[in-house]
């Protein structure tokens, strides 16, 4: 009998989102102190989403030809770890735009090679990735908080050696997870006739609108909020919020999934985003507000993700479970999230805060249209 092995999974995604919660919501603060202007900062926080367009599907066809998920893993985050310490160094828009190209190519296997083969190893027990996957949730957390207070005391570019720990932390949890059997049987149809079916077309393009729409949140939220006055232990507590949210959903998702249709869940996703970032964009004075709307990130992230991830593995079975979930991240994260910091880092500068995070919201109801008019049709 296959046994999961949990605990190591566990491990893994916790210092994994570890290093993503020391990173994402305070390394804009860090090239603002450099001088950068926004869409400048917009640009390269672009960069790791460009990356994450072709490197997955990169690393995906390398993981078919090889069938070692966890050693193309560490050795990509041995190579990130290695490129991050370039920070040290270079301070220069373009050398920095170096930097975080390599970076994201390197670090864009992680993630749907992780998912995949956390999903071979649950071997269709779908409802306890949510339980595994929650813990990435809780090291984001702790690195969060940890690294918010840090920095109302430390100077901003004691950032850098964080965020270095949490890359090696992040390479030595994978050393200790084992690989599983790939994707088993042949697969039904080729990639593309799966990517043709409207719902799967439908499901992607809505994937799509809903990073884009969190490029304002991704990119500004935490210089939006210092601006307002908030300090960094703050700007750290309002991230915990909200993925507090997204760990009690991750708990809550196999009930849910099992109570409701998977193409319910994901318009109450996208219809909380709409109502978020229109929170975000007017009320970031009122600190109530800001509480409510990061605590719909359970909605617009943690479920969200847990639904698509679900369908998306449903869809592509077999030998291209792999390719599935390099898809998904590609045209979500990698796609969208590139478009969304660039044109979040433009509006920033000439329409405003507030109204980029209204067309962050208007975008999430153009999701919110293709679930309903396309995926929810298919799946009655």
């Amino acid at each position: 009998m296959h046994r999961v092995p949990y605990w190591r999974l566990a491990a893994f995604y916790f210092a994994y989102f570890a290093q993503v919660g020391a990173a994402a919501p305070y390394f804009s603060l860090y090239l603002a102190s450099l001088g950068l202007a926004a869409a400048q900062i917009g640009v390269l926080l672009s960069l790791g989403q460009l990356m994450r367009v072709v490197g997955p599907n990169f690393w995906g066809w390398v993981s078919d030809s090889s069938g070692q998920r966890m050693r193309i893993i560490s050795v990509t985050l041995a190579c990130g770890a290695v490129c991050f310490t370039g920070f040290f160094f270079v301070t220069s828009f373009w050398g920095l735009f170096a930097l975080l190209l390599a970076l994201g190519f390197f670090t864009s296997a992680s993630m749907p090679l992780t998912e995949s083969l956390t999903l071979a190893h649950l071997r269709g027990a779908i409802s306890r990735y949510c339980s595994i996957r929650m813990w990435g949730s809780v090291g984001f957390i702790v690195t969060v908080t940890l690294v918010g207070y840090a920095l109302d005391a430390l100077p901003i570019a004691s950032l850098l050696w964080m965020v270095l720990a949490t890359y090696t932390l992040s390479w030595i949890c994978a050393l200790v997870v084992p690989d599983a059997p790939g994707g088993g049987h042949a697969a039904p149809e080729p990639v593309w006739a799966i990517l043709r079916r409207p719902e799967v077309a439908a499901l992607l393009a809505a994937c799509f609108l809903m990073t884009l729409a969190h490029g304002p949140q991704y990119a500004f939220f935490s210089i939006y909020l210092v601006d307002h006055g908030y300090s960094k232990a703050a700007v750290g507590w309002m991230w915990t919020y909200g993925v507090v949210a997204e760990i009690i959903v991750f708990l809550l998702m196999p009930v849910l999934m099992r109570r409701y249709s998977l193409t319910g869940i994901l318009l109450v996703c996208f219809a909380a985003t709409v109502v978020r970032f229109l929170m975000i964009g007017w009320g970031v004075d009122s600190v109530p507000v800001l509480f409510a709307a990061q605590l719909l990130h359970g909605l617009s992230f943690g479920a969200y993700h847990a639904a698509a991830v679900t369908l998306i593995h449903r869809w592509f079975q077999g030998a291209h479970q792999v390719r599935g979930q390099a898809i998904y991240l590609s045209v979500s994260f990698g796609a969208g999230g590139v478009l969304g910091s660039m044109l979040s880092g433009l509006g920033w500068d000439s329409i405003g805060p507030a109204w980029t995070f209204s067309a962050a919201a208007l975008a999430a109801f153009g999701g919110y249209v293709l679930v309903d008019w396309r995926v929810r049709p298919a799946l009655i």
